[in-house]
């Protein structure tokens, strides 16, 4: 007996993109695409009639985004695993989509293998980042994390205050300022 083909719910707001994803999608013999959405409240009302295995999701979307999906479809804890396919590659959105559940992200300039390769992967329960997109990851847990001090500094240095005038406001020495300030100008 063959075992069931992975089930796939295809979601982005350009129709030309979803047929590229489902020609791709439709010719392999352990996959089917069993719905498509033009947006993210039809592909959350998508994946709560259908359960598909996986969901390949486009980040910005009308009516709901994609990040807000994901988190929607974490809080159903449906089976459903989240595919970000997508053209925007900022940290700040990778870090967010896997934040909020996403199982992979990738790029819509990602090759044809990739893409079919990472949707088993992930239907098998792995999580797939491509090494362009993990580069993004270590690169910011590389940068510097500023305290809640030094942000409360950094904002009054800002705003032009003096050293003693931000300790005043803040409750400590200007002795403290000056190096807290030293310390971020290393930074």
């Amino acid at each position: 007996m063959k075992p069931p083909k992975i089930k796939i719910l295809v979601a982005d707001d350009h129709h030309i993109v979803r047929d590229g994803i489902i020609s791709i999608v439709e010719v392999e013999k352990d996959m089917r695409v069993v719905a498509q959405a033009g947006d993210g409240v039809e592909a959350l009302t998508l994946v709560k009639k259908l359960l598909p295995d996986i969901v390949l999701l486009d980040l910005r979307m009308p009516r709901m985004d994609g990040l807000e999906v994901i988190a929607q479809i974490q809080s159903l804890r449906v089976p459903s695993k989240v595919i970000v396919l997508t053209t925007f590659e900022s940290e700040q959105d990778v870090h967010m989509a896997l934040k909020a559940g996403a199982r992979s992200y990738l790029l819509k300039d990602t090759p044809r293998s990739t893409l079919l390769e990472t949707i088993r992967q992930v239907h098998l329960g792995k999580t797939c980042i491509p090494p362009r997109i993990g580069q993004k990851l270590v690169e910011n847990m590389n940068r510097p994390v500023l305290s809640a001090r030094e942000l409360d500094i950094i904002k009054l240095v800002a705003e032009g205050k003096s050293n003693k005038e931000i300790g005043d406001r803040l409750g400590i020495t200007e002795g403290t300022v000056k190096t807290h300030v030293k310390s971020l100008l290393k930074s």
